[in-house]
């Protein structure tokens, strides 16, 4: 019986796609009209010496690269002295080679077309750097990845070069133009980012911005949950509480906002009947109880579902899941179905097996710096829950007002966030120093502890308990819409 070949021994070999006549013509055209060239190979993302195959084209490359950086003037004869003064000249192919790709380039009329030559056949070859370093992966027998975890890593590395691909240097004009965009949206009362839905939230945070992470933290029964699934519901039907047409939505979905939901705790049956038993206005309590009139609440729960099911939400109830497959969803919900927000209940279920053997704290770091470089890989806000530890509660003897430090397992997660809100009530909290929040059972207090790009301070709203919902308060700062002198 014939022994398996290797896939090694079994491949011919073979070069790398690479193309030395364009990569010739990107270089003669450089040395012909150095500026308009210089700024084409930037423009279609050729602006690594990388990108030519050829070594003694990427030394040229890059010594016309500084060159131009520096302001010298580029030329057969320049380029060959700079190269000279480096020690690089031989390595280049000596004064010959490059009079020879100024002879093979008559004109740089045709420059923008090598470039997409040089920058196909570079992207071909890192294409197959990801597949030659996945082959490795999976033929490894001391790796301790699971096959799982192997297929995770090879579709980031792969979104990897179709993100890199897509990038770009931003004009400064550009980015002007998008900065006066977000200030005349601020100007006429709107976010910067999407709103939450609250107009109290949003007076303090003014929406949540592509590419934060957003820590909602708080004890137990607090109602951090409802709180995340009311922001989420607003979002996915493009409405606020107060039912007005939700600001920063999605043109393309008629204002409204494609949310991904990830319930680690709650199952997908257990967020739709809270949240169909809050949008029916009939306690679920209630409703097991058997005590309500079947006919009416029957009309209230199925005119509830048919508002419900308008909603743009995707929920994955997978527990215990590790954060690179997390990743890996959500990568892919965002392609299928052009996900704007990601909530996640709640981080402290999340698992990170590459530091499960490492200790808890390293091991929730990695989680939290995941998900801080998924909310920029996806550029997309990603709501995050967190426990806190006890210390609110024993801190002198009292239930007290919750601070950054008590976010549970690690302070990376304090680092890695860009926002950090603690909700708390003060019903539920016998230390609470003022007496009449202490007696207010539907008073909720958001304290938005960090936030990166903004002002810090409380937030009041009102939640309704026996429909785990929560609206805006009267007395809270965005009832005043007015803009301080």
């Amino acid at each position: 019986m014939s022994q398996p070949t290797s896939v090694e021994n079994d491949a011919p070999a073979r070069l790398p796609p690479y193309s030395a006549g364009a990569e010739r013509g990107i270089l003669g055209s450089l040395l012909l009209d150095a500026p308009r060239v210089i700024e084409t190979c930037y423009d279609h993302e050729v602006a690594s010496p990388d990108a030519f195959f050829v070594p003694a084209h990427r030394v040229i490359f890059k010594a016309i690269q500084h060159m131009f950086g520096t302001g010298l003037a580029i030329d057969a004869v320049t380029v060959a002295d700079y190269l000279k003064g480096t020690g690089e000249l031989e390595m280049a192919g000596g004064p010959a080679g490059l009079e020879k790709i100024l002879d093979a380039t008559p004109s740089a009329a045709h420059a923008e077309y090598y470039v997409e030559i040089v920058r196909q056949k570079a992207l071909l070859r890192r294409a197959l750097d990801c597949a030659h370093e996945i082959e490795r992966d999976c033929y490894a027998e001391s790796s301790d990845m699971s096959a799982d975890e192997l297929v995770a890593t090879a579709e980031q590395r792969f979104m990897q070069v179709a993100g890199d691909r897509r990038k770009g240097v931003v004009g400064w004009k550009e980015a002007l133009r998008e900065t006066y965009g977000t200030i005349d949206k601020l100007l006429q009362g709107g976010v910067s980012g999407v709103s939450t839905g609250f107009a109290n939230l949003d007076s303090k945070m003014r929406g949540l911005r592509n590419g934060e992470m957003i820590v909602l933290a708080a004890r137990p029964s607090m109602g951090k949950t409802s709180l995340a699934m009311n922001i989420c519901e607003c979002l996915a039907s493009g409405r606020s509480v107060a039912g007005q047409p939700l600001r920063g939505g999605f043109k393309e979905y008629g204002g409204k906002v494609p949310v991904a939901i990830f319930s680690l705790e709650m199952s997908q049956y257990a967020l739709a009947m809270r949240m169909v038993c809050a949008k029916a206005q009939i306690s679920a309590s209630f409703l097991e109880s058997g005590n309500l009139n079947a006919a009416k609440a029957r009309k209230r729960f199925q005119d509830a579902c048919d508002e419900l099911q308008k909603c743009l939400l995707f929920v994955d109830d997978t527990g215990g899941i590790d954060v690179m497959e997390l990743r890996s969803r959500a990568r892919r919900m965002k392609r299928q179905h052009g996900i704007g927000l990601i909530m996640i209940d709640y981080l402290q279920l999340l698992n990170c097996r590459e530091y499960s053997k490492q200790g808890r704290q390293l091991e929730v770091a990695a989680i939290s710096a995941n998900l801080k470089a998924m909310a920029k890989e996806l550029n997309l806000p990603v709501i995050v829950l967190s426990q806190l530890t006890r210390g609110p509660e024993q801190r002198s003897g009292k239930f007290d007002k919750p601070r950054l430090s008590d976010l549970r397992d690690s302070g990376a997660i304090e680092q890695d966030a860009d926002v950090v809100l603690m909700l708390r009530r003060p019903c539920k909290m016998p230390g609470t120093d003022n007496e009449s929040d202490r007696n207010d059972e539907r008073l909720a207090i958001v304290d938005v502890a960090k936030h990166r790009n903004g002002p810090v301070g409380e937030v009041r709203l009102n939640f309704e308990a026996q429909y785990t919902q929560f609206s805006d308060r009267d007395d809270g700062p965005g009832a005043d819409d007015s803009i301080p002198e």
